[in-house]
């Protein structure tokens, strides 16, 4: 079995991203678990604003498309910038719109059969918005949502720490990715046992 995670931090590689280090609690349970993990930091990519799989020559999104099929997890990890996913999160996801038309050799949109969660890390409240916004465009797109597929970090109101410089919280945080990534796998399994049909004509 194998799962993507989509890291949308504003950061690109190098830098140190707290919403990496949160997504990597999910990562190592996941492959505890004896899934084959692979992440990717969007913000590093050429990713074309559109909805199409391919926007043209020098898009990075082709690659990408490429590996959400390969995979049966995904997880999307985002920052809370006021009070909203990240652009990087929203660009991800727009891009992936083409997938609600895309269909498999049994007619079933190409996400369906998949399951996906979300990791989200910030130093103010609105996690639980955040994971309704990006849970709900997943849902639109085709992926199955398991129970308590999230996880999240914040200070609490007003600027502060981020999750890398600050050991408040984490044992909470760290806990529920292990039993997010353990619902992911548990209805992963599930679909792979009894997958989902080909929506009726």
């Amino acid at each position: 079995m194998r799962a993507l995670v989509i890291n949308c931090t504003l950061k690109p590689s190098p830098a140190p991203s707290n919403t990496e280090a949160l997504a990597d609690v999910v990562s190592a349970e996941l492959r505890r678990r004896g899934v084959e993990v692979e992440t990717v930091r969007a913000v590093d990519l050429d990713i074309r604003p559109g909805v199409k799989t391919d926007m043209g020559p020098g898009d990075d999104w082709p690659a990408v498309h490429d590996k959400l099929l390969r995979s049966e997890i995904l997880v999307i990890a985002t920052p809370t910038w006021v009070g909203h996913p990240s652009s990087v999160a929203q660009r991800v996801i727009e891009r992936m719109d083409a997938m609600i038309s895309e269909t498999d050799d049994d007619g079933r949109p190409v996400a369906y059969n998949r399951v996906a969660g979300v990791v989200n890390t910030g130093n103010e409240d609105g996690a639980h918005h955040v994971i309704s916004e990006v849970s709900g465009a997943l849902v639109d797109i085709g992926y199955t949502i398991p129970g308590q597929a999230w996880t999240y970090w914040h200070l609490g109101p007003g600027a502060g720490p981020d999750y890398l410089d600050d050991q408040t919280g984490h044992d909470w945080s760290d806990k529920t990715g292990r039993a997010m990534a353990a619902n992911l796998v548990a209805v992963a399994e599930a679909l792979a046992a009894h997958p989902m049909s080909a929506p009726p004509e």
